[in-house]
């Protein structure tokens, strides 16, 4: 699995090509098809105009709308096309896109059905069976990330821990971002041109590396001198991101006057 930047959308892999989801987990039916290799007369343009998926998409809104609780209006739709220059197809809801494979191919159906329940399962060997596939680029920053992720989980622990509460956590991080990167979040986002979701999931590996150090730095700080609450474990957060920012200088430093 991999994330683009297209609206925080997600990617599965099948047959060594990416099958884009959108931020709901609706599957690209277009990509299905490339994957199939499909005759034109298959694209799903031409699938979801006949009977047999007009009936299933039919009764799966239904479902949809029942289950929860939505008025007509409300309907979140099963199948939809992006609309403007560039789209990236038509998405639709996983069973919806399994039904289209099948109608691809037997064999393919099978296989999505099988990837898609892993993925949502959170079995860890699908991530594994990607990665093997996958760049050495990606490799490094997928380790980099789920570690950086396990290291928030600790961090966020110390400030619940120290009695960091609500907007504190929040808080806490800009202050790390803001010493170490020099902005906040909302700053970086439009500096580097990164997309709505999660910040860290647009980092390179060497941000996120930093920022675990700057991260561990201030949970050692806040357990040591004992701090507590909002404005104390704010502050150390900021310390140890600071402290993160003057050793990377220095270094960047010393290597241009070595050149």
């Amino acid at each position: 699995m991999t994330q683009t930047d297209d609206n925080r959308q997600y990617q599965l892999t099948i047959r060594g090509r990416s099958i884009t989801e959108d931020e709901r987990g609706w599957i690209c039916l277009d990509d299905l098809w490339s994957a199939a290799e499909g005759d034109t007369s298959k694209k799903p343009a031409h699938w979801r105009i006949g009977k047999a998926a007009q009936r299933l998409v039919s009764a799966l809104a239904e479902k949809i709308r029942i289950s929860d609780n939505m008025s007509n209006d409300d309907e979140a739709a099963v199948i939809y096309a992006k609309p403007g220059r560039g789209n990236k197809g038509t998405f639709a809801h996983p069973v919806v896109a399994a039904a289209y494979a099948g109608y691809l191919s037997p064999a393919l159906e099978v296989e999505v059905r099988e990837v898609w329940l892993r993925y949502r399962a959170a079995d860890e060997t699908l991530a594994d069976d990607i990665l093997q596939r996958a760049s050495a680029e990606a490799n490094q920053w997928a380790g980099v990330r789920a570690l950086s992720r396990s290291k928030r989980v600790a961090f966020t622990d110390t400030l619940k821990d120290h009695g960091v509460e609500e907007k504190g956590y929040m808080h806490c991080t800009e202050a790390t971002y803001t010493h170490l990167l020099g902005a906040p979040s909302y700053k970086l986002r439009a500096e580097r041109g990164f997309k709505k979701g999660n910040l860290r999931d647009q980092f390179n590996s060497s941000d996120l590396a930093f920022i675990m150090a700057a991260e561990s730095l201030a949970a050692e700080r806040i357990e040591e001198e004992n701090r507590h609450g909002n404005a104390e474990c704010i502050q150390a957060a900021g310390l140890g991101a600071a402290a993160i920012r003057a050793a990377v200088e220095a270094d960047r430093a010393s290597r241009k006057r070595a050149a």
